[in-house]
């Protein structure tokens, strides 16, 4: 596999001047990037919507500032949110309501709601983005049947799926396809897309986890069509139908998989065990197969619940939801092995964390939901060597109950371009 059509000098010069940039921008304009959290429940007694609350991120210290009119009203716990690489849309999932919000993304960091599209399936649990902003990917637990009727219940479990969501111009989402996956899927990942060399043929992958009770749990892996946004599984991965459910085998994933992550050369996959507190290492194979690295699983804090690379590929950060940490790792960028010695003392954050993002306009900032605490935490990392140091006044207030968290680059600071 090859990827696109950029020398490594060009990139390194593309990477510079962003930055570069980024810095000059910054010197007129105090707002680095914003940070969009979802809250399963706002203060309010007795409420079961959600809110999405925003922030200003302080260029020079990494501080959160709220925005005015934040939070805004979502739908019944919310769950998951991702933005458009255009930095103009925010989508939110809501699990309760099996709803995905779609919102504008004002110069200004505001928000503002354009309409609420139902999802193919019901209680959905995450969302991913393709790189070039063309698909939305949903998974959720349960396939509906005929007429919305819901068949399947935690007595009687049946397949999961992935709602595929086309993205037009104005961000407007229109449901195009379902893929049935296994019966628990709790998280999903998109690559950059990749030209083969020998075809000729530009495509991207697709990683699902799949968290059904042992022996089943897995990670199941498709090819994404980049014209139509279709998934097509990869050597590994098969989903069949036996006695009328859909029955889904993919690679080993441990026994309880909680989060996925995808490093920014598409070379390599990683995957946390919540049950087991282990972080799963994959290099990424012909045709998208995983190959387990040598050296994985590798040791985590206790109840790892996400898992993020930073935009050089260099750093990966896990959260600890029971330890109340961050784990740092270095990764070897030639094996894809994560190196401990960077995070080998966990740094402390907020009670029960639950999600990281880096922003991705310098790459210095890493944020943290806190779900019991409602509360995010914010922390600057070195760029030699990963470590994190907590930046001025973190922990930041948000609403009740923050379940997950994105960044995205003010459109004054242009995103970093990474591909190695």
């Amino acid at each position: 596999m090859k990827l696109n059509k950029i020398g490594r000098g060009t990139l390194a010069s593309i990477v510079s001047l962003a930055v570069g940039l980024g810095l000059t921008a910054c010197s007129r304009d105090y707002t680095l990037a914003y940070v969009y959290v979802t809250n399963a429940k706002p203060a309010s007694a007795g409420s079961t919507d959600g809110t999405v609350s925003a922030f200003a991120v302080d260029y020079q210290i990494g501080s959160l500032v709220p925005l005015a009119d934040s939070p805004l009203p979502a739908g019944k716990n919310p769950v998951a949110l991702v933005s458009s690489p255009d930095s103009q849309n925010l989508y939110v999932v809501n699990h309760d309501d099996s709803t995905v919000m779609h919102f504008a993304i004002g110069t200004d960091g505001k928000l503002y709601l354009k309409e609420t599209t139902n999802i193919t399936g019901s209680l959905p649990t995450a969302v991913a983005i393709d790189a070039a902003g063309k698909f939305l990917y949903v998974t959720f637990t349960y396939q509906l049947g005929p007429n919305g009727q819901q068949l399947y219940s935690p007595a009687s479990p049946g397949p999961g799926g992935v709602t595929v969501f086309s993205i037009d111009s104005s961000g407007k989402l229109s449901p195009v396809s379902t893929v049935n996956v296994g019966n628990n899927p709790v998280a999903i990942a998109v690559s950059r897309q990749a030209t083969i060399a020998s075809s000729n043929t530009t495509l991207a992958y697709v990683y699902v986890v799949d968290q059904e009770a042992q022996p089943n749990a897995t990670v199941l892996g498709f090819t994404q069509n980049v014209s139509t946004g279709a998934l097509t599984p990869t050597p590994g991965t098969v989903i069949t139908t036996v006695a009328g459910k859909t029955v889904a085998t993919g690679y080993n994933a441990g026994i309880a998989p909680s989060s996925v992550a995808i490093d920014p050369s598409t070379r390599y996959v990683y995957v946390t065990d919540q049950a087991a507190n282990q972080l799963y290492g994959y290099g990424i194979g012909t045709g998208g197969a995983l190959v387990p690295l040598l050296s994985s699983p590798y040791t985590t804090g206790l109840y790892p619940s996400s898992v993020t690379i930073d935009p050089r590929g260099k750093y990966m950060y896990v959260t600890n939801f029971s330890s109340n940490s961050v784990s740092a790792y270095a990764i070897d960028t030639a094996t894809g092995s994560p190196s401990g010695s960077v995070g080998s003392t966990s740094t402390t954050v907020a009670t029960n964390p639950t999600c990281s993002a880096v922003d991705p306009a310098l790459g210095i900032y890493l944020y943290v939901s806190n779900n019991k605490d409602g509360s995010v935490s914010g922390m600057k990392l070195d760029p030699h060597n990963g470590t994190l140091k907590q930046v001025q006044n973190s922990p930041f207030p948000t609403g009740s109950l923050p379940t997950c968290l994105t960044v995205v680059a003010n459109g004054s600071h242009p995103n970093q371009l990474i591909i190695q």
